[in-house]
């Protein structure tokens, strides 16, 4: 028997589109479910100013498929160098929506990030100012804490005192893998929001390491146990507006997954919906997607919910999708979440 559901058209507020041919190539992928998506600045050079960003987002404008009325909201990577009148003047004028900051090392493309946190204290004051949000690759990188443990210690050494240095300053923990981040979450005010990756939500590090080393699973922050899992899974479909989509979907090539040192991204864009149908219903909790990929995220951000909608539709056989996509540096392989897909978006 089909089943269809019906929501307004999804956000995606964390997502890598790259730069040159590898844009080209995957953001068609991610034009065909959604609306909007909160684009990563962490290309070569990193999206550092108003001008930057402006720049990079009509390069996005002009490899949108035709016809497409999807819009990239931009950010700025946060530096040590970072100007806060510069990031002010990108807000206002409506350039780029929020701040990413990386600490530096944590993940693709961070070695520009911030090593020393009081020099970015009048960035990150301007922003509380003028209502920015900051968004977060929360993990530390000092080579002494083990990298299961980066995101509950970024949690204590570097976000809170954060957070009680810069009153009104709002946040978003993106690609939260614990269920420490859960928690801390769900003890802080307003300001406090997180994103939540497809990935991780059917992913855990056994997934990764057990029988094998999955390189197409590797990913920043790396996927924990699965009592964290567990934990995201009830946060995402418990209706709680502080927690919504970021897809975080991470194009690289097969070639650069592979290597001895292999990079970190999952790439999602493909068959997000689908796969986030399957652990929605599983969990009793369709009825919770659209606030989850639809809503919260929006309402977060300040902005209007998106017009349109998008059907999925469930039947008896499993949907295909490629195994991977073709660009203009290599293929990409797509996420494959280990279980039959059943759910589809409506052409």
């Amino acid at each position: 028997m089909t089943q269809t559901i019906t929501l307004r058209r999804p956000d995606d507020f964390h997502l890598h589109l790259r730069d040159g041919a590898m844009l080209q190539a995957v953001l068609p992928e991610t034009t065909r479910d959604f609306d909007r998506a909160l684009i990563m600045p962490n290309l070569v050079p990193p999206v550092v100013t108003a001008a930057q960003a402006a720049a990079y987002h009509a390069r996005i404008i002009s490899a949108l498929p035709a016809g497409s009325t999807f819009k990239p909201l931009m950010t700025l990577y946060l530096t040590e160098d970072t100007d806060p009148a510069d990031l002010a003047r990108a807000h206002a004028e409506g350039i780029a929506i929020a701040v990413k900051l990386y600490p530096a090392g944590a993940t693709t493309n961070s070695h520009s990030g911030v090593h020393n946190f009081d020099k970015v204290r009048g960035a990150l004051e301007k922003m509380a100012e003028i209502g920015m949000p900051l968004c977060t690759h929360g993990e530390v990188t000092d080579s002494d804490i083990d990298i299961f443990d980066r995101e509950a210690v970024f949690i204590d050494r570097v976000l809170e005192p954060i957070r009680r240095a810069t009153p009104g300053l709002r946040v978003v923990m993106e690609h939260v893998t614990t269920r420490n981040a859960v928690s801390y979450v769900r003890s802080a005010d307003a300001d406090l929001a997180a994103t939540i990756t497809t990935h991780h939500l059917i992913i855990n590090r056994n997934h990764i390491l057990a029988g094998g080393i999955k390189p197409h699973y590797y990913c920043l922050p790396v996927a924990k146990r699965e009592t964290h899992r567990l934990a995201l899974v009830e946060a995402a479909t418990s209706g709680d507006a502080r927690f919504f989509l970021g897809t975080d979907s991470a194009p690289h090539t097969d070639e650069n997954k592979l290597l001895p040192c292999g990079c970190a991204g999952c790439f999602t864009a493909t068959n997000t919906m689908s796969c986030l149908a399957e652990v929605f219903e599983r969990e009793g909790a369709l009825d919770k997607l659209e606030g989850f990929v639809a809503l919260h995220g929006a309402a977060h951000y300040g902005l209007p919910t998106n017009s349109g909608t998008l059907t999925l539709v469930k039947s008896d056989t499993p949907v295909t999708f490629p195994d991977h996509i073709e660009t203009g540096v290599g293929p990409v392989t797509v996420f494959n979440p280990g279980f039959p897909l059943h759910w589809r978006v409506q052409d």
